[in-house]
């Protein structure tokens, strides 16, 4: 199964539900494109959640710092929802938990976005 992608508007952040095995090639490609796509549209709070990623392999673990660091650079936000266990373990085991905000619950994640502008 490819990657699919919903994206919806909670709160000023953009959420975008992920559903699939992302992969080298086509998944982690089109992770790429949509966060690209999202941030010259203007977005700068960006939500993966990842509830129903299925499966990652090593290069989508690249292509999210990439996305990330895009992000970023772009003076915006992209933080992690809804891992599923071997997601978080990957984070874990190549130190990059530290890197991503991770959250379990998606208001928690909305609400963590504005206190940083109050911030």
């Amino acid at each position: 199964m490819s990657m699919k992608m919903l994206v919806q508007e909670n709160d000023g952040v953009i959420v975008v539900v992920m559903s699939g095995k992302l992969t080298i090639g086509e998944g982690a490609s089109a992770l790429r494109n949509k966060i690209r796509e999202l941030v010259a549209a203007g977005s700068r709070k960006i939500l993966l959640n990842m509830a129903d990623v299925s499966y990652m392999d090593s290069s989508a673990i690249g292509e999210l710092v990439g996305a990330h660091a895009h992000v970023v650079s772009a003076g915006g936000e992209m933080k992690l929802l809804n891992l599923a266990k071997h997601v978080h373990d990957l984070l874990v085991i190549t130190k990059l938990y530290t890197v991503f905000e991770v959250f379990e619950d998606e208001a928690t994640a909305i609400r963590s976005f504005a206190a940083v502008e109050l911030a």
